[in-house]
């Protein structure tokens, strides 16, 4: 299997901004302010240059799911300050996740782990995803709150 077979399979398309190619699996009935009750995407990263899935964050938690390939280096910036590095991939004994919740609020962005070639995982929202509920990241700004992590926040921007 190789990621033009996932995206053949899938009809995988580029995520605006965010990076990455992606396609929408479900999404709930819609609820009176618009947005619809749950949303889920499957996703593929490589590690090609400049494909990663940039710093951003949502209004609602979101659940990530490793399902194939190598495993996927997220970096979480929260509201309080603190951050981590948790890895999404298969071994789970050895401190990787399967599933994994980023909290509302969350700045995260994720690339393929050093040595890996690509990554399919999926995202899970409830309330569903839109657009109107993204925002993108500004290197300066999260450098400026997490210095820390300047290298990391560095890698996962885009303009």
């Amino acid at each position: 299997m190789t990621p033009e077979d996932l995206v053949a399979h899938y009809g995988l398309e580029p995520i605006p901004r965010e990076g990455g190619r992606f396609r929408q699996t479900w999404a709930g009935p819609v609820r009176p302010d618009g947005r619809p009750e749950g949303t889920a995407v499957v996703v593929l990263l490589t590690d090609a240059p400049g494909d990663f899935s940039a710093l951003h964050r949502l209004p609602a938690d979101e659940i990530w799911h490793h399902y194939l390939g190598d495993p996927l280096q997220l970096l979480l910036l929260a509201p309080d300050g603190t951050s981590r590095t948790p890895v999404l991939g298969p071994d789970v004994l050895g401190g990787q996740h399967v599933q994994l919740t980023v909290p509302a609020g969350t700045w995260m962005g994720a690339r393929v782990a050093a040595g890996g070639a690509w990554t399919l995982f999926g995202c899970t929202m409830a309330p569903g995803f839109t657009y109107e509920g993204y925002e993108h990241g500004d290197a300066a700004e999260l450098t400026e709150r997490h210095p820390g992590r300047a290298a990391l926040i560095a890698e996962l921007c885009r303009p």
